[in-house]
């Protein structure tokens, strides 16, 4: 229990220490690489709660795929981060009265948030069950079983928003140039090439 107790306080202190780094970093890179870490800290604060699947798909989904493939683009791509920084300071005053009045407004929601008897009452007499299967294992079952339909309808709506994607990417656009794997596969040496005798001290 206290070793459990000391793992969440260290993986929950370097996760806020690593969201904050997000924000404050200057160099994006930087910033990237400390979203890694609070998403791998987060994937252990799910470990810990006995959710291994949701922590697997922290890992996977956003480490292994949204993470990498942003830090490959902020590289990849030449910003001027100076020239974007330029005139920061001319909307801080919006910006610290937006969050002034976030906060003021965080403060009341907390400061009136409060169990019912109810609740309390509830989780009182309620006690978790204890199953010989897995996480992952109970939400395949629930997932396949009294959610099927809903799922496969999701899978149709994700296949039809990638068809879409690609068809508007592929679509045909005046002014630009497209390759034609067709004519290139057909296409004959003699077209292909073309064999000149150069004189001596003439060109092409």
């Amino acid at each position: 229990m206290i070793v459990s107790t000391l793992a969440f306080y260290l993986f929950a202190a370097i996760t806020v220490a690593s969201a904050f780094m997000v924000i404050s970093a200057k160099n994006p890179v930087h910033s990237v690489l400390y979203l890694i870490l609070a998403f791998f800290n987060s994937a252990a604060l799910f470990v810990l709660l006995g959710a291994e699947f949701l922590a697997m798909i922290l890992v996977v989904v956003y480490v292994g795929a949204v993470a990498v493939l942003f830090l490959f683009v902020v590289m990849m791509l030449d910003i001027n981060f100076a020239e974007l920084r330029q005139g920061f300071l001319q909307y801080l005053p919006i910006g610290g009265l937006i969050g002034i009045i976030l906060l003021i407004e965080l403060i009341l929601v907390v400061s009136g948030w409060a169990l019912s008897p109810e609740a309390i009452q509830v989780a009182a007499q309620t006690t978790p069950t204890v199953s010989d299967k897995t996480n992952t294992e109970q939400l395949g079952q629930i997932i396949y079983t009294q959610y099927a339909y809903l799922f496969q309808a999701a899978g149709m709506i994700l296949l039809v928003a990638m068809i879409g994607a690609i068809v508007l990417t592929h679509r045909q656009r005046p002014g630009v140039k497209k390759q034609v794997i067709a004519d290139q596969v057909y296409r004959k040496p003699e077209e292909a090439m073309a064999v000149r005798k150069v004189e001596p001290g003439q060109g092409v």
